[in-house]
């Protein structure tokens, strides 16, 4: 199995980690106990926690792109290594990118932002070229 395609895996549980970040850590914890209602409990919270949350959701939409451009790279022949290059940097670049969402830090994050977004864009260009 490819490299990529465990990066693809890791990157689809990536929400999970974000909104745990939320629920678990800062000082308005939800913890298990009060999961009844999550996602209306997530819309309250300020601060990192409610940053975290929205890293959640960004996880969410960065997600299809990247795993179409895996699958459409590898099916249309690209260069693996290149593929396995890429996906290892969009892993790593999105999980920098939550931990700025986290601290707020704006400019940082939208340049790793952009940075993953190359990656993906790099996949489909990977496929054209294959």
């Amino acid at each position: 199995m490819l490299l990529a395609y465990w990066c693809v895996l890791l990157t689809a549980f990536m929400p999970v980690m974000w909104v745990g970040v939320a629920k678990f850590l800062g000082p308005n914890k939800m913890g298990l106990k009060g999961n009844h209602n999550p996602r209306e409990w997530l819309e309250q919270q300020t601060g990192a926690q409610k940053r975290a949350y929205w890293a959640q959701l960004n996880a969410f939409e960065a997600f299809p792109p990247f795993a179409a451009g895996v699958i459409i790279a590898v099916i249309a022949g690209g260069s693996v290594a290149a593929i396995n290059v890429l996906a290892v940097a969009f892993l790593v670049l999105r999980f920098i990118y939550g931990l700025c969402y986290i601290a707020d830090m704006a400019s940082l994050r939208s340049l790793v932002w952009f940075a993953a977004v190359a990656c993906t864009v790099a996949l489909f260009i990977v496929a054209a070229i294959g």
